[in-house]
């Protein structure tokens, strides 16, 4: 076959330079603040050049998507090629870190963060959804083929928890030298596939006393309001996507009335951050204060925090709205986040010491759960679909207290 002329391979390069650019872009800053003037200016071409390739940035977004999307799909379909779950999770993983090595040795091409995708016109998410989805089934398809409805939904819960946690392993990675990649792969794999108690604990969270639910049947502030309506529309369109428009909008008032409580939307976004860690905190605090073995405390405060994330009118904020935090506001909520990770890493030190906690890595195991929890919010419509939602926590959860590879 004969080869490309050297235009078109030009044209193929510039395209994929254009595309790099545009990803980098929206991992730091999101969809609504990627310009195609800033992608222009990234690669040393004026706007004009970059129109010639891609007339509108919704379409540059798409191609910048699919491209993430395509790569998912590849990783997926090599997994499947092997003959059994654990040789699967097993060669998920190795893809993930081995691209994530090739990245940070300079390799052009990201996995760029999927949280944004709704905040593109309803014709250009359609299909990107559609590929998602379509990815999720080939990772569910991991665990084999489901014989039951309670099969289906544990293989889409550890579907979704597998492919949260991949989207969050890029963030955390960057702790490690790449020197470090095969011990944390190691540990990963161990803590994915087996779950986090040693094998006589049995999963009996206690219910735990504290003020961070909704009060029902109790009259909110209209700022309370608006920090539940402003952490609803981050969670589902992202901090771009979550105009103060669409936020009074949703709460029938004016954008005067938005504005005499929060001076811009980024003290808003700040103040859903500091409400969400402080109603996480409480509980992690609660947790801990049981008469209970650590990994008792651990499983109450878990199931507490996805009860949140699934039925709560308010849930956790998620983390990936920091992806297009300006940098100057970021600091602080990236350090609170830190914090709250590591006390969910002391816990689990304080669990393998009690003999409750398998001996796994820590740290890594906190990255995990913070991924778990974070997921949880997305989950909401698998979760309405049980009729006791005990039984939707314990199934979501048993990703964490039984491990991928175990049964429903």
């Amino acid at each position: 076959m004969a080869s490309k002329s050297p235009a078109t391979k030009r044209f193929g390069e510039k395209r994929q330079a254009i595309i790099h650019a545009t990803s980098v872009l929206i991992n730091e800053v999101g969809v609504q603040a990627t310009t195609l003037s800033e992608v222009a200016r990234a690669i040393g071409l004026n706007t004009t050049s970059v129109t010639y390739y891609f007339a509108r940035k919704e379409q540059l977004a798409a191609a910048v998507y699919e491209q993430t999307l395509d790569r998912m799909e590849r990783m997926a379909r090599d997994a499947l090629e092997e003959p059994d779950p654990a040789s699967r999770l097993r060669r998920y993983l190795a893809n993930h870190v081995a691209l994530r090595t090739r990245i940070r040795q300079g390799e052009r091409g990201l996995v760029t963060a999927l949280s944004e995708i709704r905040t593109l016109d309803a014709e250009t998410q359609a299909p990107l959804l559609a590929r998602y989805r379509n990815v999720l089934e080939l990772v569910r398809d991991f665990f084999g083929e489901a014989a039951t409805d309670r099969e289906r939904a544990h293989s889409s819960a550890r579907a979704h928890i597998l492919l949260e946690a991949m989207m969050w392993w890029p963030v955390w990675s960057l702790r490690y030298s790449i020197l470090d990649f095969p011990r944390v792969e190691a540990r990963l794999f161990d803590i994915l596939a087996h779950g986090l108690p040693t094998g006589e604990m049995r999963w009996q969270p206690q219910p735990l006393a504290g003020d961070w639910r909704t009060e029902e049947g109790h009259a909110p502030s209209q700022n309370d309001e608006f920090l539940r309506a402003a952490t609803v529309m981050i969670n589902q369109r992202g901090y771009r996507g979550a105009s103060v428009n669409r936020i009074a909008e949703s709460l029938n008032v004016t954008k005067g009335s938005f504005y005499h409580h929060h001076d811009a939307k980024d003290d808003l976004v700040l103040a859903c951050f500091q409400k969400s860690y402080d109603r996480l905190s409480a509980v992690q605090m609660a947790g801990q204060a049981i008469e209970a073995d650590c990994w008792t405390r651990l499983a109450s405060v878990l199931a507490e925090l996805v009860d949140l994330q699934f039925f709560d009118p308010t849930p956790l904020l998620r983390t990936t709205a920091l992806q297009a935090l300006h940098s100057d506001r970021k600091v602080d909520v990236v350090t609170r986040s830190d914090r709250l990770a590591r006390r969910f890493a002391g816990l689990l030190i304080d669990g393998i010491a009690d003999g409750s906690v398998r001996a796994i890595d820590p740290l890594v195991a906190s990255q995990v759960i913070m991924s778990t929890l974070n997921a949880a919010y997305e989950a909401r419509h698998w979760a309405e679909r049980f009729e006791d939602p005990d039984v939707a926590i314990r199934t979501y959860l048993a990703t964490l207290s039984d491990g991928l590879l175990a049964g429903p």
